[in-house]
């Protein structure tokens, strides 16, 4: 895990609602608008963590952006959304990303909106397509885990953030308030870079949460179990032949993109 502070720090009561009631302008200005806005990172956990959301603050998880996926054929209705509501384009980030990124800021008040149109790409790619309209106003659960899962130089704030999510969600094969471990695996099966940086994170939430004072010992059980299960469903699925020759390179061929090769 690297030691990055970024995301982590004493955020006071006042800021965070800050975001949060940012958040939920944006989205009611989005369905009234009929535009398909999904909310991804901090924010989005603590959503659909009614239960466990409070660890984020607990814990010294800061939120410091407003994140969204969304679908490219949308991207003019939400330039012209965002600019409705105040904020500024950085149109650089739009053109260089050749439109799978967005990035608006509202300069009085210090808030920053990341839009991620089609998938979000770092270490791996998560794609959205016909995902969206799963879930409201996040993207659904499993998305949620990987986009945590994915990144290689995991931070405290990703560890935090998939923390909550396996205390407050079981496992299952659907999408309804369910972490869809069947399409985690299939996922995984298809990709194998994919699958280990999954399955080397697990382990490293697994072990990082005994650390946490704020968990109970009956909140530490959960999360272990939880991993258990999800790396005994990744390892369950069938791979297909390209998958387990790509497992025989193992570590010895790089199988990631490093994020400052995306941003």
């Amino acid at each position: 895990m690297t030691e990055s502070s970024i995301g982590m720090g004493k955020q006071d009561r006042t800021v965070r609602e800050k975001f949060e009631n940012e958040l939920r302008r944006i989205i009611k200005a989005s369905e009234e608008a009929g535009i398909l806005m999904r909310v991804i990172g901090s924010l989005a956990f603590q959503i659909h963590c009614p239960n466990f959301g409070y660890l984020q603050a607990a814990m010294g998880r800061a939120y410091t952006d407003i994140d969204f996926g969304a679908y490219s054929r949308q991207s003019k209705q939400i330039q012209e959304l965002m600019a409705s509501l105040g904020y500024v384009e950085n149109r650089e980030v739009f053109i260089v990303s050749e439109g799978e990124r967005a990035i608006f800021d509202k300069p009085e008040t210090g808030l920053h909106v990341d839009v991620f149109y089609e998938k979000l790409d770092f270490c791996h790619t998560i794609y959205w397509k016909n995902r969206l309209e799963v879930d409201a106003p996040t993207i659904p659960l499993t998305e949620l885990l990987l986009e945590k899962m994915q990144i290689v130089k995991i931070n405290e704030k990703d560890v935090i953030d998939t923390i909550m999510l396996l205390l407050e969600h079981p496992l299952g094969d659907h999408d309804k308030e369910t972490i869809n471990i069947k399409l985690a695996a299939q996922l995984c099966a298809n990709d194998w870079g994919l699958w280990r940086t999954t399955t080397m994170n697990l382990d490293k939430v697994r072990q990082l949460a005994h650390g946490y004072e704020q968990l109970s010992p009956e909140h530490k059980s959960r999360v272990a179990t939880q991993v258990d299960e999800v790396l005994t469903r990744l390892d369950q699925e069938s791979k297909p032949l390209a998958w387990r020759l790509r497992d025989r390179v193992g570590d010895r061929v790089k199988w990631y993109k490093d994020v400052d090769e995306v941003q």
